[in-house]
């Protein structure tokens, strides 16, 4: 572990409690209920910052109630053999609930794992953490190459990278370029790795396999992609795909990108699979009853408080503007990134963006649904009855990272800013305490 000891604006800066509770600059931002039916009391603490520099950011709780945080930092990687993202990861703990944060570094001079390919806390104690990109493997057109990393010690240390194997019948690597237009031979791990009562794990993921050509509409060197599963009966070293969630023609710009995972530990529905899915307009559903061998048609799901083809209600607000390319902006907005989480209580939390409108989002940010939201829903995922906004008409990737602290207590990460940095960028958050009528 690496204390942060640089001079503010410098990248990476990690604020003490004091510090971050008076730090000069920071968009401050209203708690705000849309949607409630009284049978949750919320409310929200002080905004504090997390990571000077920091955007979409990706967390997990240890048992022993670290909170782990990865987001990206306005800096290039270091060089790689293997596919990295392309701007530097920075990792940073807390372990006093998000009041204060250090920064960890795996080794000087190395790229640290992309979590954003899922974590999990082993029942025996150990950590892992799967790297988000699986790569091809020369000569084998079923097989995926990828990286498992373990903690022992609460992530006080690393080990790794493990070699692990992924066998995809059907897998493609080539021919889609990612969203910014660059080329991108890999598959993606996101979010997600649940543990089955076995010991068995399964962890989500998106890209293609054969067939899937379908174009993205606002990029058409980029294709639509689908969502799929794996399992490993072997804590990681090896996954299978055993199934996918696809839809035909593939819905939204994007398809079906960014799963979020949680199974069900109690109730009527115990044991079942929920996954919450980015299309690029609408978050899909889709549920499992038989550990992910199968799913249902997945669905749009409905929080009641934004209507993302509402495009009246900001098209003058954008009367006039051209994007980057020298067009009309695009209007219609989109639900983007999910985050799922079943608290101890048994209510699920569903954290995700509102971009309004869905690109011209970074160019002028101002319109009030644009932001970060929380949705609760006490039925495990029939309806979702209480709605909360986080921010509002403030540059923001949309990204967020949730974790339960204490019974119905959560940490909640989100960003400000953007990849161009001209109004500066950096992760913060704040705690959510939820009061539920039992």
């Amino acid at each position: 572990m690496v204390r942060s000891e640089m001079a503010k604006g410098e990248t990476g800066v990690v604020r003490s409690k004091e510090m971050a509770k008076e730090e000069p600059g920071m968009v401050r931002n209203e708690w705000v209920e849309l949607k409630g039916d009284g049978a949750i009391a919320a409310s929200a603490g002080e905004e504090r910052l997390v990571l000077e520099g920091g955007l979409q950011p990706f967390m997990m709780r240890t048992s022993s109630g670290a909170l782990v945080l990865q987001a990206q930092l306005p800096e290039k990687p270091y060089p790689s053999e293997r596919m990295v993202f392309h701007s530097k990861i920075a990792t940073v703990v807390s372990r006093d609930g998000g009041m204060t944060w250090e920064r960890f570094e795996q080794r000087p001079g190395e790229n640290d794992v992309n979590m954003e390919g899922g974590t999990i806390q082993l029942a025996a104690g150990s950590i892992l953490a799967l790297d988000t990109y699986i790569t091809p493997v020369p000569g084998k057109p079923d097989a995926g190459a990828g990286q498992l990393y373990v903690s022992i010690d609460d992530w006080r240390s690393l080990e790794g990278p493990v070699p692990v194997t992924f066998h995809m019948p059907g897998a493609v690597f080539t021919g889609s370029t990612d969203d910014g237009g660059e080329a991108h031979q890999a598959q993606r791990l996101h979010r997600s790795i649940v543990t089955l009562p076995g010991g068995d794990l399964l962890a989500c993921g998106y890209g293609w396999l054969q067939g899937d050509t379908e174009p993205a509409p606002y990029m058409t060197t980029m294709k639509k992609s689908r969502t799929m599963m794996f399992r490993s009966r072997n804590m990681g070293k090896h996954w299978e795909l055993v199934s996918t969630i696809d839809l035909s023609p593939k819905p939204g710009t994007e398809g079906l990108v960014e799963p979020a995972l949680v199974r069900l530990s109690g109730g009527r529905r115990e044991g079942r699979l929920l996954c919450m899915i980015r299309t690029g307009r609408e978050l899909y559903e889709a549920h499992s009853d038989d550990d992910g061998a199968t799913w249902s048609a997945a669905r749009p799901v409905d929080f009641g408080v934004v209507d993302i083809y509402r495009e009246e209600q900001w098209a003058d607000m954008f009367a006039g503007m051209l994007d980057k390319h020298g067009r009309p902006v695009e209007l219609t907005g989109a639900f983007v990134d999910p985050e799922l989480l079943e608290l101890r209580s048994g209510a699920l939390v569903c954290a995700f963006g509102v971009r309004i409108p869905a690109r011209a989002c970074w160019q002028k940010p101002d319109h009030p649904w644009n932001g970060n939201y929380l949705a609760v829903s006490l039925d495990q995922g029939e309806t979702w009855s209480h709605v909360y906004r986080l921010t509002s008409g403030v540059l923001t990737t949309h990204y967020m990272a949730i974790a339960e602290i204490a019974e119905d207590e959560l940490f909640v990460a989100y960003d400000f800013g953007d990849w161009e940095n001209k109004r500066g960028r950096y992760t913060y958050g704040r705690t959510v305490k939820f009061a539920i009528r039992r």
